[in-house]
């Protein structure tokens, strides 16, 4: 199949043709725990401990907001217990 591309009959190239992902705030539980790069079930154990946040409601779906999500990622800790500073977070700094 043709499609008529920049005004000539020729094919279009993949890129033109493929639709791009829409970016989207709320993710579902799954969506949710491969974006952290978890299981479902660790997932659901992150959430119940805190150190995921909770979902949001939205009529009868629930979803996770991907901003609450990356800051619940932030707040993990580092492999070796590494903290890493934030200035700006110091309020006692002027």
């Amino acid at each position: 199949m043709k499609n008529w591309y920049n005004g000539q009959g020729v094919n279009a190239p993949a890129s033109a043709t493929r639709k791009q992902p829409v970016p989207r705030r709320g993710l579902s539980r799954v969506e949710s725990a491969v974006y952290v790069g978890v299981s479902p079930s660790l997932f659901d154990e992150m959430v119940k401990d805190g150190r995921m946040p909770m979902p949001r409601i939205i009529n009868v779906r629930v979803v996770w907001d991907l901003w609450e999500l990356d800051e619940a990622f932030s707040s993990l800790p580092h492999k070796g217990g590494e903290t890493i500073c934030n200035p700006w977070d110091d309020e006692t700094q002027t």
